[in-house]
């Protein structure tokens, strides 16, 4: 399928398509390991809350603010690594994030103050999960097309088995080698993000030319050379007819048509003769020497069809309704994305759950999760109506979760809806981002620009989820109440994707009707440029004897 190989080893792929395969396994291998090294050691974080609560005596709120400085930075900065992916390209920048994450990492198990810590994680390590992150979900949504939902879904997946890992293993590691060095190994292992932004190959769609298509081009091509032919040929037949008058008098006031009879027939002799060049190198003869500031000042007034370079950083996404309500679900549906695993486990101890078997909550939500992303790619791949339908059913169910964990208190009930929450989290997590490339929001042509504006939006949310859960928390003195502040920003994202929908419908439709009085104020103007020209030719071509030759001759005498 690739029709152009690459110069280089580290050069971009070609394809006449969207190879739907290709290379992109190789991309969706390396999302996989950065999904595990981003969002999945983000979420295993809440293994360490009651430790660093511990060794710098602070209170849940003040060590929450970790968390949420990190998941600020990583989303407020979304145009920052969009700026840069478009200017220096997707692999350096994924390997300097790759870099810094492993660096902030590994410095935090070396710190002495909660502040400290804020630098380090929050600021160090979230700015390198934002250039590593949002690049390779760009150029991932890139190679596929009619399989991006479900390969998508599937690389996903590696937040969620690292969840499913990270969680028992750091609780069983801390015990022996103490939090610190947990630290280490965990930044020891994000390093591996280097190695894969050597995996991100660029691509490139270059459409190849049917034969079938070039002689029909041809064809019409040749239609298009015989009409212009005639009218030129007509043109100056016509303007011939008084072309006697017009030499004898020239101050007459209408010296222009005397000298438009040479200057029409320079121009038929030169079309006739960028007519000829083109035939000629359709049919792969030599090429005749036609002047080449004739050939360039007619591309400058028609416009050559060139590919425009794309923009740094593109902001007009956000003149787009449908846009606009779906950044809002994503800003509000953020507050419960990542408070649940930050409180799981201190809300298990709480309702009497043993230590070692609170923290498998997160792995019974890892687990659900998994089938989560891997159903909900198999569902997008197979229905007919709006996608951001499909979403919105998952939206609200998570919704009713939510309220369940303030409800329940025996181990089986949490382990009930810590299953449910993770796979619901699994489908909403793994399209809410590659949704944006649906035509439904703003399509694959606007994603590399739209998504960094996104994330950004998200970002307050990220900032204050933790902490709003953290003073609920030592507010009411019940970890329950952090699970609320999550219900209801997730009822408000249910309301916005709601809506995005109708305000998508409402914009075609605007831009329907805007196209259709553009194309009748056109044909009205072209009609009227029709009847003038035409009733100036009747009377520059009107014989002498006639009454319009006549009042023309009288005119001129007057002048």
């Amino acid at each position: 399928m690739r029709v152009t190989s690459s110069k280089h080893c580290l050069g971009p792929n070609v394809y006449p398509e969207v190879p739907d395969g290709g290379w992109g396994w190789a991309v969706a291998v390396a999302f996989f390991l950065v999904e595990v090294c981003t969002y999945g050691t983000i979420k295993s974080l809440g293994v360490f809350l009651q430790d660093l609560m511990e060794e710098f005596g602070e209170s849940n709120s003040r060590v929450s603010w970790v968390i949420s400085i990190c998941v600020f930075i990583f989303t407020f900065t979304a145009p920052l690594s969009t700026l840069l992916s478009n200017r220096f390209g997707y692999r350096p920048v994924v390997m300097m994030g790759g870099f810094l994450i492993s660096l902030g990492t590994i410095i935090s198990a070396f710190t002495n103050s909660i502040n400290e810590m804020y630098f380090t994680i929050g600021i160090i390590s979230g700015l390198g999960y934002c250039l590593t992150f949002l690049p390779t979900v760009t150029i991932l949504a890139q190679y596929f097309s009619r399989r991006r939902a479900l390969v998508t879904s599937v690389a996903s997946s590696g937040e969620s088995f690292a969840i499913f890992a990270f969680a028992p293993a750091l609780t069983a590691l801390k015990q022996h080698i103490g939090w610190r060095y947990c630290l280490v190994i965990l930044g020891t292992i994000q390093a591996s993000v280097i190695g894969c932004g050597l995996l991100l190959c660029p691509i490139i769609i270059e459409p190849q030319i049917v034969k079938e298509d070039e002689e029909l081009d041809k064809d019409s091509l040749s239609l298009k050379q015989l009409q212009t032919v005639y009218e030129l040929e007509n043109e100056q037949t016509r303007t011939s007819i008084s072309s006697g008058a017009s030499r004898s008098s020239e101050d007459s006031g209408v010296k222009s048509l005397s000298a438009s009879n040479v200057d029409l027939g320079t121009a038929g002799a030169e079309t006739k003769a960028l007519i000829e060049c083109e035939v000629q190198d359709k049919e792969g003869q030599e090429p005749c020497p036609v002047k080449k500031d004739e050939v360039e000042l007619a591309e400058t007034e028609a416009g050559p069809l060139k590919p425009s370079s794309p923009k740094l950083l593109d902001f007009s996404v956000l003149k787009d309704a449908a846009f606009i309500w779906y950044s809002l679900f994503g800003l509000f549906a953020t507050l419960g994305f990542f408070a649940p695993q930050l409180y799981i486990i201190e809300l298990s101890k709480s309702r009497g759950v043993e230590p070692g078997m609170a923290s498998y909550m997160l792995s019974v939500m890892a687990v659900a999760e998994i089938f989560g992303r891997l159903s909900i790619g198999v569902v997008l791949n197979k229905v007919r109506c709006r996608k951001t339908l499909v979403l919105l059913g998952c939206v609200v169910l998570l919704c009713l979760v939510l309220v369940g964990f303030t409800i329940v208190w025996e181990f089986w009930g949490l382990v009930v809806c810590c299953a449910v929450y993770g796979y619901f989290l699994g489908t909403v997590g793994s399209t809410h981002i590659p949704m944006l490339a649906e035509e439904d929001v703003v399509g694959i042509q606007k994603m590399a620009s739209s998504v960094g504006v996104y994330v950004c939006i998200q970002s307050f949310a990220g900032l204050a989820g933790p902490p709003l859960g953290g003073v609920l928390v030592d507010v009411t003195k019940n970890y329950g109440a952090a699970f609320y502040s999550c219900a209801v920003g997730m009822g408000l994202s249910a309301i916005c994707l709601a809506l995005v929908g109708p305000a998508k419908s409402g914009m075609c439709q605007r831009n329907q009707r805007r196209k259709e009085k553009g194309k009748s104020i056109e044909e009205e103007g072209k009609t009227l440029q029709d009847s003038d020209q035409t009733d100036f030719l009747e009377v520059d071509l009107a014989p002498e004897d006639s009454p319009a030759g006549r009042t023309v001759a009288q005119d001129a005498s007057l002048i």
